[in-house]
């Protein structure tokens, strides 16, 4: 087995992913925050460009959703945070 750019890249997204998964559970970050699923986000895509040189289709899959989740967070995040500004004058 080489390792590759490839494998870099998606090791940096399981230690990502790992490492948001882990200050969450010490009470450093919020399951609601945007750092959260921006952190989530970015994990999986990492991980996914990974996926795309040595394609499994089942954790591609994962990741994909993953990502689609993460993308939710961020924008219900940016709509509670629009919501709760007030208009300006």
């Amino acid at each position: 087995m080489t390792y590759t750019i490839y494998d870099f890249i998606g090791n940096i997204g399981l230690f990502l992913l790992l490492g948001t998964y882990f200050l969450l559970l010490l009470n450093k970050i919020e399951s609601r925050s945007v750092l959260y699923s921006l952190s989530n986000a970015a994990a999986s895509t990492l991980i996914g460009i990974s996926l795309l040189v040595d394609f499994n289709l089942s954790a591609f899959l994962v990741e994909v959703f993953w990502l689609a989740i993460s993308l939710f967070g961020i924008g219900k995040w940016c709509y509670l945070r629009r919501k709760a500004t007030p208009p300006a004058r």
